[in-house]
């Protein structure tokens, strides 16, 4: 995310990337973003709740004309719910692998198409 929006803006194309990973969000760092603290998905807001989603949208477009530092995050003050419990829910329903510094690949023709010096990548064996 932060990779595309930084060669978007040097073409000269404004960006605002939306985030409910902020610590992703620092590390990719994108020229401009606005954080809400939502589970992750529900970046613009909840599912069904139109006047929500747009109050998410506007105060996020509004970080165009008030962020002006490159790497700036706006926090955007909406809340999911009355109280934090939501975290801990998904915090204890989390099973996903834990993040390390190098890639991981499903297989070992994975790795080799990914290491093949100059080669354009194929296409994976589920994308054929």
């Amino acid at each position: 995310m932060g990779l595309i929006a930084r060669h978007a803006e040097a073409a000269g194309i404004p960006t605002l990337c939306m985030s409910s990973a902020l610590d992703i969000t620092r590390a990719v760092n994108p020229p401009r973003a606005a954080f809400l603290d939502f589970p992750l998905g529900h970046t613009t807001g909840k599912p069904d709740e139109p006047e929500l989603q747009r109050a998410i949208l506007l105060a996020a477009l509004a970080a165009f004309s008030e962020l002006r530092e490159p790497g700036g995050v706006t926090m955007l003050p909406f809340r999911w719910s009355e109280d934090e419990a939501w975290k801990l829910e998904l915090a204890a329903g989390d099973f996903r692998s834990p993040r390390l510094d190098t890639p991981q690949y499903q297989d070992d023709s994975d790795r080799e198409r990914a290491q093949r010096p100059g080669a354009a990548p194929a296409p994976c064996p589920r994308c054929r």
